[in-house]
């Protein structure tokens, strides 16, 4: 029997297990080491390499012959998961040294390192204190930075020798060397601390919670339990504080010194004996608290940005030098992959020049009046690393796609030259593409390096299974004067001249994007299609790969451009598709497209006739500070930007009489969208007397990777559906 579709991609994580992720090619670019489980359906990641030459992979290491025990998850570990949203099991991250000849992971909290380009490859058990977090080699690969308790420590792989570099002896709310919680979930930076390139130095986050207010997450399958203590910056409360410091080490991991002072007078104890000398490192903290990236090339460059996020510097962390100052009367935005610093020494960065965010490449001197080096439509969306003089970057003239560029001495050159969705890395003269289009589900991914083995690209294989499902065939339209980047899909079966409910399946939040060219992205889609319903997704305002102007349409307001441009979507969708019946409609989602199912129903019930809401924000004045003031402002004084937007008070809007079938579905142990939002929802529709159904998830978080929690939802979510737009529910 043929396994279900939801069934299938419940068991494969989304048909993410078996791919290859992580690349990092060796200096040399002979090499190129990556994360992949050994099938499709195995959750336990391990770590590989390939020869950039021959294509020939080898297994660098097996989680399962090192007895890790995945039950066995350091808090702080289980959290950073879920702020990267790393579903899968065993080796999900690891750091080389600069050369690529040694990479360590940590298992359990135990670190592990290991050879890289060796025939037999074991790796070892490194001696730390454990629980131990992240660790990092530096570019020697002599010595491992990790930490543990809250404190950044360095371990000498050739001594052994363990020594603190930074600690706040009795104080639980200071940590050195992690990221806090708005800078993980909403900046894109999962780190703490970074390597000198000679390994003699480190700059290492001190961040201090204590200002930050605490929640508590319950149980309440489990009433014996005590619930959980987080701290959770919500808009317009305190957020941790976060400065920056700069150790020495002093003769190495093992050397002499007395731990220095921190700048707080916490700044360690010195370990067995003292390890570094610590200075902080001074910008305006007051005016710029959010360090949003560190990147440590030649120079120490870090980016600051103003609480309200309309201000963004880049400074030279040694001197102190102001680099550049960006502003908007809006927000600057955080773009990946920069800061970071060419061979010959210049810097690379993104500015806004018109509608179009460019790449700019200047020596630090010259940096503050540079003007990007790409042209007008070209959007980058990020730099996704260097090789010499030579910067690689993501980039899109039409949204629906995303492309690679490279930019260097001999100009711009497009890498990626098929359509589809696109990434790539680059070192020592070697490239790694991978790409996903609508051809098939599989990533493709193609290693090349010029006078290597016969000249032909090899390749690394992806082991996920092809999907239990017709092949998704999307149909891609421009809707409305503002071309909203729509698609629609029809069960395989669909007869010409028969009317289908419609589905509208958005997430519809801002800088992100459903409607890419890319079989991945339509999978669920064409199932829920294959149910009976001609499903419709649409990009409006606000989300990615359009240019500053798109992502700026939503300041201040969070609903109401989103919804309409899904109602201008669905109408644009039915006049080119005339079996769409759109007498019955109904809207799914999940975070934001949660969100945006539920002012779908309550604002435009004359359009929506039925709503699933997953995990939604109902009410902005309980999400994080980074996400919700960078659009809404403070809410204590952009108090109605915050009612315009949340959704709580929509019953006592116009129309809001016209009640519509609405499945609530939250999962319990949420640390992002907090279970509050839709039970305050659930209590407003209750004490307007409009029917409704909740379905809680014990144990279940944002991300809802359990198997049969994933699979029973879908299967749920299409019977409520069904019976709700009139037609007999299918049996799960």
């Amino acid at each position: 029997m043929t396994e279900s579709f939801p069934r299938q991609q419940a068991r494969t994580r989304g048909f993410r297990l078996g791919v290859p992720r992580a690349f990092q090619i060796s200096a040399d670019g002979e090499r190129v080491t990556f994360l992949r489980s050994r099938a499709g359906d195995d959750p336990v990641t391990c770590l590989w390499e390939a020869g950039t030459g021959t294509g020939a992979e080898r297994l660098v290491a097996d989680p399962r012959t090192l007895g890790a025990d995945e039950e066995n998850l350091p808090p702080q570990e289980r959290a950073r998961r879920e702020r990267v949203r790393e579903t899968a099991a065993g080796i999900v991250a690891y750091a080389t040294d600069r050369a690529g000849e040694v990479a360590v992971f940590a298992l359990s909290g135990q670190v592990y390192a290991v050879p890289l380009g060796a025939d037999a490859p074991a790796a070892r058990l490194v001696s730390t204190q454990t629980p131990a977090l992240d660790p990092r080699p530096d570019s020697t690969g002599t010595k491992v930075g990790y930490v543990h308790n809250g404190a950044l420590r360095v371990v000498d792989l050739v001594s052994g020798s363990d020594s603190v570099i930074a600690e706040a002896a009795g104080r639980d709310a200071v940590t050195f060397g992690l990221a806090e919680f708005v800078a993980a979930e909403e900046m894109g930076r999962s780190r703490g601390y970074w390597w000198s390139p000679d390994g003699s130095q480190l700059l290492i986050a001190r961040v201090d919670e204590s200002p930050v207010r605490q929640w508590h997450i319950a149980d309440p399958s489990n009433p014996d339990k005590e619930p959980a203590r987080v701290r959770y910056p919500a808009a317009g409360t305190p957020n941790a504080e976060v400065s920056l410091l700069l150790a020495t080490l002093a003769g190495g991991a093992d050397g002499g010194g007395d731990g220095g002072d921190g700048g707080d007078g916490d700044g360690g104890d010195g370990g067995d004996g003292g390890a570094a000398t610590l200075a902080e490192v001074e910008w305006d903290r007051a005016a710029f608290p959010y360090l949003t990236a560190v990147s440590w090339d030649q120079a120490p460059l870090i980016v600051v940005q103003s609480r309200d996020q309309k201000a963004m510097r880049l400074m030279d962390a040694a001197t102190g030098a102001v680099l550049r100052e960006d502003t908007d009367p809006d927000w600057t935005d955080v773009i990946a992959g920069v800061p970071a610093q060419l061979d010959n020494g210049d810097v690379v960065w993104t500015g806004i020049s018109g509608d179009t965010r460019g790449l700019i490449v200047a020596p630090a001197a010259a940096l503050k009046q540079a003007a990007p080096v790409t042209p007008a439509g070209l959007q980058v969306l990020g730099v996704l690393g260097t090789d010499g003089d030579d910067v690689l970057f993501a980039g899109a003239t039409e949204p629906t796609e995303i492309g690679v560029w490279r930019y260097g001495p001999g100009g711009l050159a497009e890498v990626a030259t098929e359509p589809g969705v696109n990434s790539a890395i680059a070192a020592g003269g070697a490239i790694v593409l991978a790409r996903r289009d609508l051809a098939s589900n599989d990533l493709t991914v193609t290693v090349s390096r010029p006078g290597a083995g016969d000249g032909e690209p090899s390749r690394i294989a992806s082991l996920a299974p092809p999907p239990n499902l017709p092949h998704p065939e999307p149909l891609f339209l421009h809707a409305g004067p503002s071309g909203i980047r729509t698609a629609v899909l029809f069960p395989s079966w669909h007869e010409p001249g028969t009317k289908l409910p419609v589905l509208m399946d958005p997430y519809g939040g801002p800088h992100h994007q459903s409607v890419m060219k890319s079989t991945s992205a339509w999978l669920t889609s064409q199932w829920l299609a294959e149910q009976g319903f001609a499903v419709v997704v649409a990009d409006g305002r606000g989300t990615g790969g359009r240019g500053p102007a798109w992502d700026r349409a939503v300041a201040g307001d969070l609903a109401s451009g989103a919804l309409e441009d899904q109602v201008t979507a669905l109408q644009a969708a039915a006049g080119e598709f005339t079996d769409l019946d759109i007498e019955r409609v109904a809207i799914r989602g999940w975070s934001f497209g949660g969100y945006l199912s539920a002012l779908a129903a309550l604002r435009r019930p004359d359009v929506f006739h039925a709503a699933v809401i997953g995990a939604p924000v109902t009410d902005w004045r309980l999400y994080d500070t980074h996400y919700t003031e960078r659009y809404l402002g403070d809410p204590a004084t952009d108090g109605a930007a915050y009612e315009q937007s949340s959704i709580t008070g929509d019953l006592e809007r116009p129309g809001a009489a016209v009640h519509r079938p609405l499945l609530i579905i939250h999962g319990l142990a949420d640390d992002n969208v907090f279970v509050a939002h839709s039970l305050r929802l659930s209590s407003a529709l209750l004490a307007a007397g409009y029917p409704h159904s909740v379905l809680p998830l014990s144990g279940v978080t944002h991300m809802t990777p359990q198997e049969v929690v994933a699979e029973n939802m879908l299967m749920l979510q299409v019977d409520f559906l069904k019976r709700a737009l009139g037609f007999p529910p299918v049996s799960a």
